[in-house]
């Protein structure tokens, strides 16, 4: 069997090393990016559904959700029918920095997917969304302490 899982790792490994690198000088550091994006598109947000969004358990979204507050990315406020529930959003510093980010998001699409062309690049989309979401229900079912059976 071919290890597409392997090459679809390194080359999620080798982006995100380039964007923690790039990123570095706006503060931004281990994939906090990532975090600051879905905000910014999803402004109000609660912690659960990023950390849904982005696949990371509730104590890695909590640590980088923490780190983009102190450092004035992001800010959580208060529902207004449930105290409880905070909803996170984009500071002005946070939305100063998306169109940064986000250009540098469209160039490595680019630099990835040159030489293909756009019936290919739909395949490859239309391919990897499959994948997506046949892992999910793995990673669903293990969130929720289940195990595989392998």
């Amino acid at each position: 069997m071919k290890e597409i899982l392997r090459e679809i790792g390194m080359i999620a490994r080798a982006l995100d090393s380039i964007s923690n690198i790039e990123f570095a000088e706006h503060d931004l550091t281990k994939g906090q990016y990532l975090y600051l994006v879905r905000i910014c598109e999803n402004p109000g947000i609660i912690q659960e559904k990023l950390a849904e969004m982005i696949k990371v358990d509730r104590t890695t979204a909590s640590r980088a959700i923490k780190k983009l507050e102190i450092n004035g990315f992001i800010e959580k406020k208060e529902d207004n029918q449930n105290k409880k529930i905070k909803k996170l959003f984009p500071t002005e510093k946070g939305v100063t920095l998306y169109p940064y980010i986000k250009r540098e998001n469209d160039y490595s699409n680019k630099v990835a997917l040159s030489g293909f062309s756009e019936s290919e690049v739909e395949h490859i989309f239309t391919m990897l969304q499959r994948v997506r979401k046949n892992v999910e229900k793995d990673w669903e079912l293990v969130k929720k302490g289940s195990k595989r059976d392998y």
